[in-house]
């Protein structure tokens, strides 16, 4: 299927490795010009190993999402470098792990500016080129939490779902306006945050990362943990003009954990 990703400019968040590079990666093999950012010192690394493995034209942005000037810096760099901005895929690092008591309200302060106003930066950056587009795509990469609290996780739990009213009301905004926004909220993904999540939960409950990992397999009904690969394909369909009638959707990609009925 073409998903008429051909040379459209896109830019991923935290794409240096996990489910930002695989998402990057992706995009690229589908024909997309690619700017990619992080604070990581393998961005660069993640860049050569995309323009390698794709032959797409990679820009490779070091960027701190917590900071306006930084999100600024970056979405210009990716502008004047295509020519425009296309797709904008705002993905970013989870909070640490913790319950309510255990936290203080600088940690509150700190997911604050992580979860919600690194996606806040990022829209008011990438907005006015695609006004003056325009056109397009905006999706936002939050957690299947938004629709089902995961113990021990209240930062998280909390946080994003102020980031999906952003997109809901986003997407009311900008849908006449030719920008369609949508979030895709994974489950289990295996990734270093997930790996940080297990070990937490091993530590706590005296027993070990696989024991931990055999628990939330066995919670989902497709008996297994996702790949970053699974997440790289939809997250690229649900951007792309493939998806073009999907507007302000909240997609799960959750093998099925979330067992509302809406």
């Amino acid at each position: 299927m073409d998903l008429g990703l051909k040379d459209k400019a896109v830019l991923v968040t935290a794409a240096s490795k996990g489910l930002g590079k695989a998402a990057a990666l992706e995009f690229a093999r589908q024909g997309a010009r690619v700017g990619i950012c992080a604070r990581s010192e393998v961005l660069e690394a993640t860049a050569d190993e995309i323009r390698r493995t794709t032959g797409a034209e990679v820009l490779a942005v070091r960027a701190d999402l917590t900071k306006a000037e930084d999100v600024q810096r970056l979405v210009a760099a990716t502008t004047d470098r295509f020519g425009a901005l296309d797709i904008l895929l705002a993905n970013c690092g989870g909070p640490p792990p913790g319950g309510f008591l255990s936290l203080q309200p600088e940690d509150w302060e700190a997911g604050f500016r992580l979860i919600v106003m690194s996606v806040v930066y990022l829209c008011l950056s990438a907005i006015p080129q695609m006004l003056k587009q325009a056109a397009g795509s905006i999706v936002v990469s939050e957690s299947y939490s938004v629709k089902q609290p995961i113990p021990n996780l209240v930062l998280s739990n909390s946080l994003r779902l102020a980031v999906i009213g952003l997109v809901k009301s986003l997407a009311e905004e900008l849908g006449p306006k030719g920008i369609r926004v949508n979030s895709i909220n994974p489950s289990w993904v295996w990734t270093e945050r997930v790996q940080q999540i297990m070990a937490d939960r091993a530590e706590r409950n005296q027993t070990s990362v696989e024991e931990e990992s055999a628990k939330i397999r066995r919670e989902i009904p497709l008996g297994r943990m996702g790949s970053v690969e699974e997440y790289a394909r939809a997250a690229v369909w649900l951007a792309s003009p493939a998806a073009s009638f999907v507007h302000g959707h909240a997609l799960m990609l959750d093998g099925g954990t979330v067992r509302a009925t809406l």
